[in-house]
């Protein structure tokens, strides 16, 4: 038995066609969303991860530093509130803490690094502030001598100039020798007064303002002008040499020259006889 086949009419198929595009992006907006939630989702997921191993590190590591290269660093009370609140908070890790979200994971490690922190610091500037100690007294003593040298490369300089450069070091010495008396006193539990980054600051301001003096250019050598060329005075009669004398002498008495003998012979006459 044969099928018929209805024809449909052709704007009935551009109707369908329009509705099964729009169902198609729809579809597809839906799956592309749906993978960004999920992309989106397991990064989050990552960096939870990441802060509650940031946190469970900063557990084992502060612990451990405490009773080594930390502990002059810290009063005993301090390091044992600090020993008690690590083992709080890694005990948390394994109970209540196991499943937090990030943000918590983030404010616990702020939490426990307002009480380690200053401990940090404070080792960190025992570390740094001989070598830039030494720095600041390296620059102190550079531009000093400069300034005190008779090298001729600086006589050019000012001793104006000069002395503003002494009295710049002077001013920088002074005040880290004050610093340092002060920091000498200070125990390394204590908050220091002498600060790395201000020894750094004082060091780059004189190194600053001593370089634009001492580092100053030449002026340039002023064009020598040529002496003037020196001219003789005429000679007399009597100071002439002998043969320029007997050269300007006249030949005859009439004044003329006399004429060689083969310049004569060109300019005499035929003689009438040899005809």
């Amino acid at each position: 038995m044969l099928t018929k086949w209805r024809q449909m009419p052709l704007m009935s198929i551009c109707r369908n066609l329009k509705v099964l595009q729009t169902l198609l992006r729809v579809l597809l907006e839906k799956a592309v969303e749906k993978e960004y939630e999920m992309a989106l989702q397991d990064r989050v997921m990552e960096e939870t991860k990441e802060k509650k191993n940031s946190v469970e590190a900063y557990v084992y590591d502060m612990r451990n530093k405490l009773y080594e290269k930390y502990s002059d660093y810290v009063t005993s009370e301090d390091k044992e509130t600090l020993t008690a609140k690590l083992q709080e908070v890694e005990d948390w890790l394994y109970e209540d803490g196991e499943d937090e979200t990030k943000g918590v994971y983030v404010a616990k490690l702020e939490e426990l690094k307002k009480v380690g922190g200053p401990i940090e610091a404070r080792y960190r500037e025992w570390e740094e502030r001989g070598p830039a100690i030494e720095q600041l007294a390296y620059c102190i003593r550079s531009f000093r001598e400069a300034a005190l040298s008779s090298d001729p490369k600086f006589e050019h300089i000012d001793i104006s100039e000069k002395q503003k450069v002494v009295n710049e070091c002077s001013g920088a010495e002074t005040w880290l020798h004050e610093k340092k008396q002060q920091q000498d006193a200070l125990p390394k539990h204590a908050d220091p007064a002498l600060l790395v980054s201000d020894i750094k600051k004082k060091a780059e301001a004189l190194d600053r303002f001593c370089k634009s003096i001492v580092t100053k250019p030449k002026p340039a050598p002023k064009p020598q002008t040529p002496p003037p060329a020196e001219t003789s005075p005429p000679q007399t009669p009597e100071q002439q040499p002998d043969g320029a004398t007997e050269a300007s002498e006249p030949a005859s008495e009439g004044g003329a020259w006399e004429q060689p003998a083969a310049e004569q012979m060109d300019t005499d006459e035929p003689d009438p006889s040899s005809a």
